[in-house]
């Protein structure tokens, strides 16, 4: 199944930035732009690309992209080039250039990019505990999950503190005009499961910078932590299913898969209330092995509870499990996010009404695209 062509027989913009996110691109210019990101936790193996005016994060260094039919060409004098196929252009692109915070560095020497960076166009993103109990063993371990590679390469610290925290944020929106902000952890051992140093953080970094930022973690064992982290300055809640079908959960993640598919949608229930209606999203990524039907019958009852299901499609990275599983077909990604934008059209529940976080950024899917698409 493919997505609607444009008039003119070029592909839409939902369209090609699907086909992007899905075969990645080669880069004729490497070095424009801000820097492309190896391992790591998120957009891993990624640069952000401009195309057609909208900011998106496209595989670069995987195997599809090595190999992709798609070219972005070195930008011109004004800053500006084309997506090409096959030599015909295909859309206009640029390159967010490198924030000017990366300059800096904290009192001990520390980059502030070893500390936070800059994802899509105007989103501070950083993991603030950059180690895993689930990381430290195969057995365990996400088989997507690079979150240790960064931190081995000497590209990050393990543990962002609170203060360092304020003092990139407060840099990068006074610098850089940051918009909002992600943190992201690894799961810590406890049963808050990361919720107590997120909300450290961000009481920290409202303390000095007005940002909206959102919290990612695993659900804790508790709800009382949900209006912690809220009273500490979170605005959004991130808890991401990855995979929604149990056996594929067993199988791609089977450490974090002992927290059953049940407690994530209590979660949800108890957190929806507490951040609001579409200010708790979740990241499913499409192409592990769920089902189109299963991934949109799942986004039907998160929709149901007033959670944004973000889905996302799955880049193999390399150095993990996973380096050699295919990548999802443009097709297969479009037979998901279509109807799951009308779905999120039907219930008033869009990126544009989330304050901070991955679904309002919307660069690692096409999904808001076909959200403005199923408008026109």
């Amino acid at each position: 199944m493919n997505s609607p062509a444009s008039p003119a027989g070029r592909p839409s913009t939902e369209q090609l930035i699907n086909e992007l996110q899905s075969s990645g691109v080669r880069l004729i210019d490497p070095k424009a732009g801000v820097e492309s990101r190896r391992g790591g936790a998120g957009p891993s193996d990624h640069k952000a690309i401009t195309v057609n005016g909208i900011t998106v994060m496209v595989p670069v260094h995987t195997a599809p992209a090595f190999d992709s039919p798609y070219v972005a060409e070195a930008p011109d004098a004004t800053g500006r080039g084309r997506i090409l196929r096959d030599g015909i252009g295909l859309g206009t692109i640029s390159f967010p250039q490198r924030p000017r915070f990366y300059d800096l560095t904290t009192a001990d020497g520390i980059p502030y990019w070893k500390i936070a960076v800059l994802h899509g166009e105007d989103v501070l993103a950083t993991t603030v505990l950059q180690s895993c109990i689930r990381y430290r063993s195969r057995t365990r371990t996400c088989q997507f999950c690079a979150i240790g590679q960064s931190l081995a390469a000497g590209r990050t610290i393990e543990r962002k503190t609170p203060a360092q925290l304020a003092a990139v944020a407060k840099a990068a929106v006074e610098l850089d005009g940051v918009r909002h902000m992600v943190m992201t952890t690894g799961t810590p051992a406890g049963g808050d499961r990361g919720a107590a140093i997120l909300a450290d953080s961000a009481a920290a970094i409202k303390a000095v910078v007005d940002l909206p930022i959102q919290g990612q973690c695993e659900p804790p064992d508790e709800d009382a932590w949900f209006a912690r982290m809220h009273d500490a300055g979170i605005d959004t809640l991130g808890m991401h299913l990855e995979a929604v079908t149990p056996s594929v959960r067993a199988r791609i993640m089977p450490g974090k898969a002992t927290v059953p598919l049940a407690r994530y949608l209590d979660a949800f229930a108890a957190a929806v209330p507490v951040f609001g209606r579409g200010q708790v999203s979740t990241y499913i990524l499409a192409g592990l092995g769920d089902s189109a039907e299963a991934i949109l019958n799942t986004a039907k009852t998160l929709i149901e509870l007033g959670v944004y299901p973000f889905v996302v499609p799955f880049v193999p990275i390399s150095g993990t499990p996973l380096e050699g599983h295919p990548a999802p077909s443009a097709g297969f990604m479009h037979a998901i996010l279509a109807p799951l934008a009308a779905m999120l059209r039907r219930a008033d529940l869009l990126a544009t009404g989330i304050k901070a976080g991955c679904g309002k950024c919307g660069a690692c899917s096409a999904l808001s695209t076909y959200e403005r698409a199923a408008a026109a």
